[in-house]
């Protein structure tokens, strides 16, 4: 769960250009259990706690630690132009993703400096480690919070009290998770939900759009398309999955896909997740290697898949950008996620009526996050050492207000939107560079392309489905009305057409085909497994990651058999009933927490 959720955002952010879209540990994404209304935001809210005369203020170079960035270096463009002329920021970012991962933050966790603005992948034990080690500063030292933060109080006051009472003891606050929300309890995906049953949508109509009753049916569809658009815009062979590896972290992370689109994800939403498929809509969970499991079924459906020649041979050894260029290229017919649609919908594409859309099947319960107060697992902290902690907390402030959702999701104000009759419209420009971020900005906003000046950190704040007080429309530009109703593509006006709903959460609302997850809140912290476990499970997943990719191209029935058994047997005989009876143990507390 961990690695899905943190990429899922990385590549939505190419397209709606957030702090933060995917993938992470069993976050806190659940539905809002204390429903403060519909309004997100204080509405009045123009950021008073900045200095109205930002520019004036001598240049100050923080040091970004993010493990969520996939960039290192300095922010620049129209977002670095943007907290420059706001705050007199200039960062420069650090990302463990890019070189030495866990090691590199386990060595300035040696050295003793974070940096000045940290941000955490998930609030696990290197945050909690970060903080035994007075690593990170308490927001409440010299009533910080209180002068540099109103708006965070006033617009997310759930979000703080949980970051104190999990890790502060109930009284110091080192930082704040990420999608905070007060809207009523309900879907918290855009148009399209995280995780969707996604195929060529031209294809599947030259095919009579057949409908489905359950996953294993996507099978001789796909074949069909394959005969039916057996080359690439390239010449080269296409197939229905193309798959890669450097997601995994203790299981096939694409092997747990098609448990989320029957309302299972690994983790309960609070604690971390680690072999155990937890349902969000009803009190029950499954080990990945129970008989019946939707982790062993879909692993199935991939060694059949392959049988039937529709699994790309590089899945064994690509990377996740590979895939995406041959998702660009039209090498790949099924996609799990619709953020990865956008490599293929491009306009030469969908102008041409080609192009992918939510196919799904009767049987389908896609999981949703939910809006939750507390916020979710990725953590905004300020180092301790930072030299001017008032002045990264006024900016980290400012990131829960309207004013700075907007600008961080949407670009600067004047170039990519503008407003009008109390609504966020896109400029001509805006319709470009949000759908085609290779465009130069002028030189005013900062210069550069608009995707090298976006926002570099990764990480998010208040959830983009959220309402805009100021507008009554979410932040998101996806879901603006009047972005809905311009023009759409070909694709997209055939698949209205054909469904009789305008976006895919839509459909799934009206269909009932949503598994709604619970937001939960406790004085204590997520369950973190002691060193001995969590070594076993580090051995365990091990297992279970090899031979998973070993039944998928398995020769013949008798080795996926054979494969499968070996599996089971050394996983359960290095700890993995062991593993599984902690986590049911966590689980069972969350659902009482969320049965209350």
């Amino acid at each position: 769960m961990a690695m899905i959720r943190k990429k899922a955002i990385i590549v939505a952010a190419a397209s709606i250009l957030l702090l933060g879209v995917t993938a992470c540990s069993g976050g806190n994404n659940g539905g809002n259990a204390g429903n403060k209304g519909n309004a997100e935001g204080n509405a009045g809210s123009t950021n008073a706690n900045a200095p109205a005369d930002s520019g004036q203020r001598e240049p100050y170079k923080i040091e970004v630690l993010s493990q969520l960035a996939n960039f290192a270096g300095e922010q620049g463009g129209w977002y670095g132009k943007i907290i420059k002329d706001k705050f007199g920021l200039e960062a420069n970012i650090t990302a463990p993703n890019l070189a030495g991962g866990a090691a590199k933050f386990a060595t300035l966790m040696a050295s003793g400096d974070l940096g000045d603005l940290v941000i955490f992948g998930n609030d696990g034990q290197e945050y909690r480690d970060a903080i035994k080690a007075g690593l990170l500063l308490d927001w409440t030292k010299d009533g910080l919070l209180e002068k540099y933060g109103k708006d965070i109080l006033a617009n997310v006051p759930e979000a703080i009290e949980k970051n104190k009472k999990n890790f502060g003891e109930g009284a110091a606050v080192y930082g704040i998770g990420h999608d905070a929300s007060n809207m009523p309890p309900g879907p918290s995906e855009g148009n399209t939900m995280t995780y969707q049953l996604d195929m060529r949508w031209d294809l599947y109509q030259k095919l009579g759009s057949p409908k489905l009753t359950k996953m294993e049916d996507i099978l001789p569809l796909l074949k069909q398309m394959q005969e039916l658009e057996p080359k690439s815009d390239s010449g080269r062979p296409t197939y229905g999955f193309s798959m890669w590896a450097d997601w995994d972290g203790n299981y096939m992370t694409l092997a747990k896909q098609f448990a989320t689109m029957h309302g299972y994800d690994i983790g309960d939403g609070f604690n971390q997740g680690s072999l155990l498929e937890i349902a969000a809509h009803e009190d029950k969970y499954q080990g990945i290697l129970d008989e019946n499991s939707y982790y062993l079924r879909t692993l199935k459906l991939y060694y059949d898949a392959n049988q039937m020649g529709l699994m790309d041979p590089d899945s064994l050894t690509q990377k996740f950008d590979d895939v995406v260029n041959k998702f660009k290229d039209g090498q790949v017919l099924f996609s799990w996620f619709p953020w990865l649609d956008s490599s293929y919908n491009i306009p030469e594409h969908t102008d041409a009526g080609k192009g992918f859309q939510m196919v799904g099947f009767e049987e389908q319960k896609i999981y949703s996050y939910g809006f939750s107060p507390y916020g979710s697992n990725r953590i905004w902290a300020i180092g301790a050492k930072a030299k001017n902690p008032e002045r990264i907390l006024e900016y980290i402030n400012w990131l829960y207000t309207p004013e700075g959702m907007m600008a961080t999701a949407n670009g600067p104000e004047g170039l990519t939107w503008e407003m009008k009759d109390g609504k966020a419209v896109l400029t001509d420009f805006g319709k470009q560079a949000l759908k085609d971020n290779s465009v130069q900005v002028p030189e005013e906003f900062g210069g550069g392309t608009y995707k090298d000046g976006g926002p570099k950190f990764n990480n998010s704040t208040l959830k983009p489905s959220s309402i805009n007080p100021n507008t009554n429309e979410p932040y998101d530009w996806n879901m603006w009305t009047s972005v809905l109703q311009d023009n759409p593509n070909p694709v997209d006006k055939s698949w209205r057409e054909a469904t009789g709903a305008l976006t895919p959460k839509d459909l799934l609302v009206k269909n009932g085909q949503i598994a709604l997850n619970t937001p939960i809140s406790t004085t204590e912290a997520p369950a973190v497994m002691d060193s001995m476990l969590s070594q076993k499970l580090s051995q365990v997943g091990a297992i279970i990651k090899e031979q998973s990719w070993k039944m998928v191209f398995a020769k013949n029935d008798a080795e996926y058999d054979k494969l499968k058994n070996e599996m089971i047997e050394k996983a359960k005989g290095l700890g993995y009933d062991e593993i599984i009876d902690w986590q049911v143990e966590q689980t069972e507390k969350v659902f009482a927490l969320r049965n209350k």
